[in-house]
Protein backbone atom coordinates (compact mmCIF):
# COMPACT_ATOMS: atom_id res chain seq x y z
CA UNK A 1 0.00 0.00 0.00
CA UNK A 2 0.63 4.09 -0.36
CA UNK A 3 1.34 5.42 3.24
CA UNK A 4 0.37 9.16 2.81
CA UNK A 5 2.89 11.80 4.66
CA UNK A 6 0.89 11.57 8.29
CA UNK A 7 1.85 7.80 8.69
CA UNK A 8 5.36 8.22 7.20
CA UNK A 9 5.70 10.94 9.47
CA UNK A 10 5.06 8.64 12.84
CA UNK A 11 6.34 5.25 11.07
CA UNK A 12 9.74 7.29 10.57
CA UNK A 13 9.93 8.79 14.51
CA UNK A 14 9.30 5.78 15.41
CA UNK A 15 11.73 4.07 13.11
CA UNK A 16 9.45 1.33 12.02
CA UNK A 17 9.51 2.13 8.06
CA UNK A 18 10.77 -0.61 6.59
CA UNK A 19 8.76 -3.11 8.96
CA UNK A 20 5.65 -0.76 8.12
CA UNK A 21 6.75 -1.66 4.12
CA UNK A 22 6.56 -5.12 4.58
CA UNK A 23 3.76 -5.17 6.83
CA UNK A 24 1.74 -2.87 4.37
CA UNK A 25 1.66 -5.57 1.52
CA UNK A 26 -0.69 -7.52 3.18
CA UNK A 27 -3.54 -4.36 2.44
CA UNK A 28 -5.41 -4.87 -0.76
CA UNK A 29 -8.28 -3.64 -2.15
CA UNK A 30 -10.14 -7.34 -2.79
CA UNK A 31 -12.30 -9.20 -0.49
CA UNK A 32 -10.97 -12.47 -0.44
CA UNK A 33 -13.52 -15.58 0.11
CA UNK A 34 -12.26 -15.77 3.88
CA UNK A 35 -13.24 -12.41 4.60
CA UNK A 36 -16.37 -12.35 2.98
CA UNK A 37 -17.04 -15.82 4.62
CA UNK A 38 -16.05 -13.18 8.23
CA UNK A 39 -18.08 -10.45 7.49
CA UNK A 40 -21.37 -12.81 7.28
CA UNK A 41 -21.07 -14.03 10.40
CA UNK A 42 -21.22 -10.94 12.40
CA UNK A 43 -23.98 -8.52 14.00
CA UNK A 44 -21.97 -5.21 14.06
CA UNK A 45 -20.05 -3.17 12.04
CA UNK A 46 -18.74 0.51 13.52
CA UNK A 47 -18.61 2.96 10.85
CA UNK A 48 -16.47 5.64 11.31
CA UNK A 49 -16.59 9.22 8.87
CA UNK A 50 -16.94 13.16 9.00
CA UNK A 51 -19.89 15.09 8.98
CA UNK A 52 -20.65 16.65 5.26
CA UNK A 53 -21.75 20.10 6.44
CA UNK A 54 -19.09 21.06 10.33
CA UNK A 55 -16.62 18.06 9.52
CA UNK A 56 -16.87 16.31 12.59
CA UNK A 57 -15.64 13.12 12.85
CA UNK A 58 -17.94 10.23 14.37
CA UNK A 59 -17.86 6.43 14.77
CA UNK A 60 -21.31 4.37 15.06
CA UNK A 61 -22.37 0.55 15.05
CA UNK A 62 -24.94 -0.66 12.83
CA UNK A 63 -26.37 -4.19 13.82
CA UNK A 64 -28.55 -6.51 12.39
CA UNK A 65 -28.83 -10.19 11.83
CA UNK A 66 -25.49 -12.00 10.65
CA UNK A 67 -25.38 -12.08 6.98
CA UNK A 68 -26.67 -7.82 6.99
CA UNK A 69 -23.12 -7.56 5.96
CA UNK A 70 -22.32 -8.92 3.04
CA UNK A 71 -19.61 -8.70 0.05
CA UNK A 72 -21.33 -8.29 -3.27
CA UNK A 73 -18.45 -7.75 -5.88
CA UNK A 74 -14.72 -7.90 -5.56
CA UNK A 75 -14.32 -4.59 -3.85
CA UNK A 76 -17.70 -4.01 -2.20
CA UNK A 77 -19.82 -4.57 0.69
CA UNK A 78 -23.42 -4.01 1.24
CA UNK A 79 -25.11 -3.09 4.19
CA UNK A 80 -28.74 -3.66 5.32
CA UNK A 81 -29.56 -1.42 7.57
CA UNK A 82 -28.10 1.91 9.03
CA UNK A 83 -27.64 3.81 12.13
CA UNK A 84 -30.49 4.91 14.17
CA UNK A 85 -32.33 8.25 12.75
CA UNK A 86 -30.74 11.34 14.75
CA UNK A 87 -27.54 9.65 14.99
CA UNK A 88 -24.42 12.36 14.01
CA UNK A 89 -22.94 9.88 11.49
CA UNK A 90 -26.04 9.67 9.54
CA UNK A 91 -25.97 12.84 7.43
CA UNK A 92 -22.03 11.26 6.27
CA UNK A 93 -23.79 8.16 5.62
CA UNK A 94 -26.35 9.41 3.31
CA UNK A 95 -23.78 11.65 1.18
CA UNK A 96 -22.87 9.71 -2.08
CA UNK A 97 -18.62 9.08 -2.28
CA UNK A 98 -18.68 9.82 1.79
CA UNK A 99 -14.64 8.30 2.68
CA UNK A 100 -15.53 5.72 5.35
CA UNK A 101 -13.88 3.49 7.54
CA UNK A 102 -15.20 0.17 8.69
CA UNK A 103 -14.45 -2.31 11.27
CA UNK A 104 -16.17 -6.10 11.92
CA UNK A 105 -14.80 -7.46 15.03
CA UNK A 106 -16.00 -10.97 16.50
CA UNK A 107 -15.37 -10.86 20.15
CA UNK A 108 -16.03 -14.72 20.07
CA UNK A 109 -12.88 -15.52 18.07
CA UNK A 110 -10.86 -11.86 18.52
CA UNK A 111 -10.54 -11.30 14.96
CA UNK A 112 -11.55 -8.36 13.52
CA UNK A 113 -11.43 -6.94 9.89
CA UNK A 114 -10.69 -3.23 8.74
CA UNK A 115 -12.42 -2.16 5.18
CA UNK A 116 -11.99 1.34 4.04
CA UNK A 117 -13.44 3.07 0.97
CA UNK A 118 -16.58 5.47 -0.06
CA UNK A 119 -19.71 4.98 0.77
CA UNK A 120 -22.77 5.68 -0.97
CA UNK A 121 -26.73 4.80 0.35
CA UNK A 122 -28.66 2.61 -1.70
CA UNK A 123 -32.61 2.04 -0.64
CA UNK A 124 -31.71 -0.97 1.99
CA UNK A 125 -29.24 1.37 3.65
CA UNK A 126 -25.72 1.57 2.14
CA UNK A 127 -22.46 0.15 0.05
CA UNK A 128 -18.97 1.01 0.38
CA UNK A 129 -16.40 0.69 -2.50
CA UNK A 130 -13.26 -0.58 -0.88
CA UNK A 131 -9.75 0.82 -1.14
CA UNK A 132 -8.67 -0.94 2.06
CA UNK A 133 -9.22 -4.42 2.59
CA UNK A 134 -7.09 -6.24 5.62
CA UNK A 135 -6.85 -7.97 8.82
CA UNK A 136 -5.30 -7.58 12.43
CA UNK A 137 -3.78 -9.55 14.91
CA UNK A 138 -5.90 -10.06 18.22
CA UNK A 139 -3.71 -8.30 20.37
CA UNK A 140 -5.66 -6.31 22.86
CA UNK A 141 -8.61 -7.85 21.98
CA UNK A 142 -11.30 -9.21 24.90
CA UNK A 143 -12.94 -12.04 24.41
CA UNK A 144 -16.83 -12.46 24.75
CA UNK A 145 -18.36 -16.08 24.41
CA UNK A 146 -21.61 -15.15 23.67
CA UNK A 147 -23.92 -12.63 22.71
CA UNK A 148 -27.96 -12.09 22.43
CA UNK A 149 -30.03 -9.78 20.62
CA UNK A 150 -32.88 -7.60 22.91
CA UNK A 151 -36.15 -5.47 21.65
CA UNK A 152 -33.94 -2.37 22.78
CA UNK A 153 -35.70 1.33 21.59
CA UNK A 154 -33.14 3.63 21.61
CA UNK A 155 -33.28 6.58 23.13
CA UNK A 156 -30.63 9.90 23.40
CA UNK A 157 -30.07 10.65 27.15
CA UNK A 158 -27.30 13.62 27.10
CA UNK A 159 -25.68 15.81 24.46
CA UNK A 160 -23.04 18.36 25.54
CA UNK A 161 -19.40 19.78 25.73
CA UNK A 162 -18.31 18.16 28.50
CA UNK A 163 -18.28 14.89 30.19
CA UNK A 164 -20.57 14.31 33.32
CA UNK A 165 -19.22 12.47 36.13
CA UNK A 166 -21.39 9.42 35.39
CA UNK A 167 -19.82 9.09 31.99
CA UNK A 168 -16.31 9.98 33.22
CA UNK A 169 -16.47 6.68 34.97
CA UNK A 170 -17.98 4.78 31.55
CA UNK A 171 -14.86 6.20 30.31
CA UNK A 172 -12.58 4.72 32.72
CA UNK A 173 -14.52 1.51 33.25
CA UNK A 174 -14.27 0.94 29.26
CA UNK A 175 -11.71 -2.15 28.32
CA UNK A 176 -12.74 -1.36 24.52
CA UNK A 177 -13.11 1.98 22.60
CA UNK A 178 -13.20 2.57 18.68
CA UNK A 179 -11.15 5.78 17.09
CA UNK A 180 -12.37 7.21 14.03
CA UNK A 181 -9.97 9.35 11.84
CA UNK A 182 -9.45 11.02 8.50
CA UNK A 183 -6.85 12.16 6.23
CA UNK A 184 -7.09 14.02 2.91
CA UNK A 185 -7.76 10.81 0.64
CA UNK A 186 -10.32 8.53 3.02
CA UNK A 187 -11.22 7.60 6.83
CA UNK A 188 -9.85 4.70 9.00
CA UNK A 189 -11.83 3.10 11.72
CA UNK A 190 -9.49 1.28 14.57
CA UNK A 191 -10.15 -0.69 17.69
CA UNK A 192 -8.53 -0.11 21.14
CA UNK A 193 -8.17 -2.57 23.71
CA UNK A 194 -6.74 -2.44 27.37
CA UNK A 195 -7.52 -3.39 30.94
CA UNK A 196 -9.96 -1.44 32.55
CA UNK A 197 -8.34 2.03 33.20
CA UNK A 198 -6.00 2.24 30.27
CA UNK A 199 -8.08 5.17 28.99
CA UNK A 200 -7.92 8.14 31.07
CA UNK A 201 -10.03 11.36 32.02
CA UNK A 202 -8.23 13.93 32.77
CA UNK A 203 -11.14 16.67 33.04
CA UNK A 204 -14.30 16.53 31.96
CA UNK A 205 -12.97 17.64 28.71
CA UNK A 206 -9.86 15.75 28.35
CA UNK A 207 -9.02 12.19 27.85
CA UNK A 208 -6.07 10.14 27.29
CA UNK A 209 -4.91 6.74 26.92
CA UNK A 210 -1.27 4.92 25.84
CA UNK A 211 -0.57 3.83 22.21
CA UNK A 212 0.16 0.17 22.78
CA UNK A 213 2.36 -1.63 20.18
CA UNK A 214 0.69 -2.98 16.72
CA UNK A 215 1.07 -3.49 13.21
CA UNK A 216 3.61 -0.77 12.56
CA UNK A 217 1.57 0.85 10.01
CA UNK A 218 0.11 3.53 12.02
CA UNK A 219 -2.75 4.47 9.99
CA UNK A 220 -4.73 6.00 12.92
CA UNK A 221 -1.99 7.72 14.49
CA UNK A 222 -0.86 8.96 10.75
CA UNK A 223 -4.12 10.23 10.32
CA UNK A 224 -3.73 12.37 13.49
CA UNK A 225 -0.48 13.21 12.21
CA UNK A 226 -2.02 15.25 9.18
CA UNK A 227 -5.49 15.65 10.39
CA UNK A 228 -6.25 15.91 14.38
CA UNK A 229 -9.83 15.50 14.05
CA UNK A 230 -10.78 12.16 15.43
CA UNK A 231 -14.41 10.49 16.69
CA UNK A 232 -14.72 8.18 19.54
CA UNK A 233 -16.84 5.36 20.39
CA UNK A 234 -17.61 3.64 23.75
CA UNK A 235 -19.89 0.95 23.85
CA UNK A 236 -21.43 -0.49 26.80
CA UNK A 237 -21.48 -4.76 26.20
CA UNK A 238 -24.58 -4.92 28.36
CA UNK A 239 -26.49 -2.65 28.38
CA UNK A 240 -26.04 -1.52 25.13
CA UNK A 241 -25.21 1.94 25.94
CA UNK A 242 -23.11 4.48 23.48
CA UNK A 243 -21.14 7.30 24.16
CA UNK A 244 -19.95 9.16 20.69
CA UNK A 245 -17.26 12.01 20.87
CA UNK A 246 -16.29 14.54 18.67
CA UNK A 247 -13.66 16.18 18.72
CA UNK A 248 -9.66 16.33 18.58
CA UNK A 249 -6.34 14.39 19.28
CA UNK A 250 -3.05 14.46 19.60
CA UNK A 251 0.08 12.14 20.12
CA UNK A 252 3.07 12.87 22.32
CA UNK A 253 6.16 11.19 22.38
CA UNK A 254 8.26 9.77 25.38
CA UNK A 255 11.49 7.63 25.58
CA UNK A 256 11.71 4.24 24.73
CA UNK A 257 9.20 4.95 21.92
CA UNK A 258 6.77 5.69 23.81
CA UNK A 259 3.66 7.37 22.78
CA UNK A 260 0.28 8.68 24.36
CA UNK A 261 -2.91 9.91 22.66
CA UNK A 262 -4.62 12.93 24.32
CA UNK A 263 -8.24 14.02 23.12
CA UNK A 264 -10.23 16.71 23.51
CA UNK A 265 -13.76 16.72 23.72
CA UNK A 266 -15.78 19.37 21.25
CA UNK A 267 -18.97 17.24 21.38
CA UNK A 268 -20.17 14.10 23.14
CA UNK A 269 -23.53 12.38 22.58
CA UNK A 270 -25.38 10.01 25.24
CA UNK A 271 -27.60 6.86 23.77
CA UNK A 272 -29.45 4.37 25.96
CA UNK A 273 -29.76 1.02 24.43
CA UNK A 274 -28.28 2.14 20.88
CA UNK A 275 -26.89 -1.15 20.41
CA UNK A 276 -29.62 -4.17 20.84
CA UNK A 277 -26.59 -6.53 21.75
CA UNK A 278 -25.93 -8.00 24.82
CA UNK A 279 -22.24 -9.42 25.10
CA UNK A 280 -21.05 -11.79 28.14
CA UNK A 281 -18.72 -10.55 30.67
CA UNK A 282 -14.91 -10.70 28.66
CA UNK A 283 -12.17 -12.53 29.38
CA UNK A 284 -9.08 -10.16 28.96
CA UNK A 285 -6.48 -9.99 26.59
CA UNK A 286 -3.28 -11.55 27.58
CA UNK A 287 -1.50 -9.18 25.82
CA UNK A 288 -3.38 -5.97 27.53
CA UNK A 289 -0.28 -4.09 28.96
CA UNK A 290 -0.94 -3.84 33.24
CA UNK A 291 -1.34 -0.59 34.60
CA UNK A 292 0.44 1.44 36.39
Amino acid sequence: MTYHPGSRAVQERVGVRDLADRVGQSVGQGIRPVAAAFLEQQPMLVLGAADPVDGAVWASPVTGRPGFVRATGPRRISVAGSVRAGDPIEAALSTEGTAVGTLALDPRTRRRMRLNGRARPTPGGLAVEADQVFANCPKYLQRRQTYETLARTPRETGRGTELTPEQREFVTAADTFFLASVHADGADLSHRGGNPGFVRAGSPRELSWRDYPGNSMFLSLGNLEADPRAGLLFLDWSSGTLLQLTGTARTRYGPGGERSVHFTLAEAVETAGGSPLRWSPPDYSPANPSLP
